[in-house]
């Protein structure tokens, strides 16, 4: 059973490393994962699953160290858990803060945060180790098995948390396209397309819309997907969208233009009159006309 810690460590790196290739780690992080209540369950699921993990699995060299009974070992446990999870405490109400005044955190960012989130853990259970109980290991040794086991204290419970928190997301998100209802569709960021008719056509993640361009009896819809820019052609027109599309925040600049303002970077007076440069890969510009001008500028100056 020696080489069991080992290969059950090397399995869940090896399948998390997987799912990161596929990943777009440039891409703003889920809402689900800074809401508070959600916050809080991950801490709350994180210290339980490092007691039961501690006191069943006897990481740390707990048990090949110090001769010690099941209950010292829980009173041990415990008080390590408690004082530990501080750590996770207090990173994710900085992130939570970050994240309320509008802070962009990208899954690579999110990744690397809790990686200092492993190497603060790690570093305070080995100083502990060393300095209260006394390890007799070396520091290199002590400092190596404790990021091991700190890295499956931590990722098991963030990616059951992480894949729980995306169901419960998406199923309240198909419940509101079900019901048809803007204002619930509004507060999980998607937006809801229906064609003349009233028909529902396309739903789309707001920080994933780019803009309108309408012509005629139709609009065409341009929207991100994996860094790749795509279209959909929705029978309707500019003017039957203006009042649904409005609380999200995606106006009208021009006769045959709506954009998204969150993705509005600037905009630049040129000989051919405004155009508005929109924050994507590759440069996207839309042309502002003068009937328009005025709200563009003002809901321009309350986003920046």
């Amino acid at each position: 059973m020696k080489h069991q810690k080992p290969i059950i460590f090397a399995i869940i790196i090896k399948d998390f490393s997987a799912s990161l290739y596929t990943m777009d780690l440039s891409k703003k992080i889920p809402s689900y994962l800074v809401k508070k209540k959600n916050i809080v369950s991950l801490i709350l699921f994180t210290a339980a699953f490092a007691l039961v993990f501690i006191n069943i699995y006897a990481p740390f060299g707990v048990t090949t160290w110090f001769n010690i009974s099941k209950l010292e070992l829980l009173l041990y446990s415990s008080l390590v858990i408690l004082t530990g999870v501080l750590v996770v405490v207090i990173s994710r109400i900085i992130m939570y803060q970050l994240a309320k005044r509008g802070k962009y955190i990208s899954i690579g960012r999110y990744l690397i945060w809790i990686a200092i989130e492993i190497s603060s853990m790690s570093l305070f259970y080995t100083l502990y180790e060393m300095l209260i109980l006394h390890d007799p290991r070396s520091f290199d040794e002590a400092i190596k098995v404790s990021i091991q086991n700190t890295a499956l204290v931590l990722l098991i419970p963030y990616t059951v948390t992480w894949l729980y928190f995306a169901w419960i997301d998406n199923k309240e998100k198909l419940e509101a396209i079900a019901e048809g209802n803007n204002q619930n569709t509004e507060k999980i960021g998607m937006v809801p397309f229906r064609d003349e008719k009233g028909t529902m056509r396309l739903t789309i993640k707001l920080e994933d819309l780019l803009y309108l361009q309408g012509a005629d009896n139709y609009v065409t819809i341009y929207y991100s997907n994996h860094q790749k820019q795509e279209k959909f052609l929705l029978r309707n027109t500019l003017k039957r969208l203006e009042d649904t599309l409005k609380p999200f925040e995606v106006i009208r600049v021009h006769r045959s233009y709506m954009v998204n303002f969150q993705k509005v970077k600037l905009i630049e007076r040129t000989k051919e009159g405004l155009r508005i440069k929109l924050n994507t890969q590759p440069l996207v510009e839309v042309p502002v006309s003068k009937t328009y001008t005025g709200a563009v500028f003002e809901l321009f100056g309350q986003s920046h």
